[in-house]
């Protein structure tokens, strides 16, 4: 584990937090704002939030990490399961001492978010949910295949690029199997349910256009599933819809995404 100060009042912390039959790399810039834990997309990396971390700024403290077999530094595992992924935030955390944060999940890491705000409503300070957390029954026998197809295409060119951390140190099979999961879990039964449970307050920032893998307006299609979501649950409201697709969000509309975390954390921001 390694230790780096940035300054004598805001010293930034990065090591590895054990969980399970690994280790996880993890960046916390402590301080006394308030905690802010941001959980990446499905193969995505802690980097991919950097514009987000400087549009808010030193007044939060903010906690990153990259999941299992994710990055240069996590660990491989046995288990890439969606539940291993929710409960490394709890290690994380736990590892970090922070009891309360406020989540921020972009795409997987939205899904991510939304099960541990409903499973933890006296832990979520509230949640902000990146074009992710979408209750759609988008998965079926043929999505399955062409999404197989499409990891063993990108498995051609992929183990080139795993020394640089931008793709996971995963077979194209459990990187498949990890997004045939997502999408049984985002169906409307089961992801549905999750959302009306959450209790505290949470913000979507939505993209516009396709992202990887879908055609046409299929993205826009499960997008418009969340006009239901804000009728049941009236904590839950759409933030901003902007104009970058799914993966150009986080760059391209950083400052939506952090004024959406302003305003799911008002009147709550402030030190602890």
């Amino acid at each position: 584990m390694t230790k780096h100060s940035t300054s004598p009042t805001a010293p930034t912390w990065t090591g590895t937090v054990p969980v399970d039959d690994t280790a996880l790399s993890v960046t916390d810039t402590g301080g006394p704002g308030t905690p802010v834990v941001y959980l990446n997309g499905q193969f995505a990396t802690q980097g991919y939030w950097r514009r987000v971390i400087g549009e808010l700024g030193t007044g939060w403290r903010h906690i990153t990490y990259d999941e299992r077999a994710r990055g240069r530094r996590s660990g491989r595992s046995a288990d890439y399961s969606f539940e291993a992924a929710v409960r490394d935030v709890d290690a994380v955390l736990a590892a970090r001492g922070v009891d309360r944060a406020l989540v921020v999940g972009w795409s997987y890491g939205a899904v991510v978010a939304a099960h541990w705000a409903a499973r933890n409503p006296h832990r979520a300070l509230s949640a902000v949910l990146v074009d992710g957390a979408f209750p759609h029954d988008w998965l079926d026998e043929a999505m399955e295949q062409r999404i197989r197809r499409l990891f063993r295409r990108m498995n051609l060119f992929m183990p080139l690029l795993r020394p640089t951390g931008l793709t996971p140190r995963m077979s194209a099979a459990q990187m498949a199997d990890s997004n045939i999961e997502l999408g049984r879990l985002s169906r409307e039964r089961e992801l549905g349910p999750v959302l009306d449970r959450i209790t505290v307050p949470v913000r979507y920032v939505v993209a516009s256009g396709t992202s990887l893998g879908s055609k046409g307006d299929e993205q826009e299609r499960i997008r418009a599933s969340l006009d239901a979501v804000t009728v049941r649950n009236p904590g839950i409201r759409i933030s901003a819809k902007v104009a970058s697709n799914h993966g150009a969000i986080l760059k391209k509309d950083a400052p939506a995404i952090a004024g959406a975390v302003r305003d799911a954390a008002a009147p709550g921001h402030g030190p602890h």
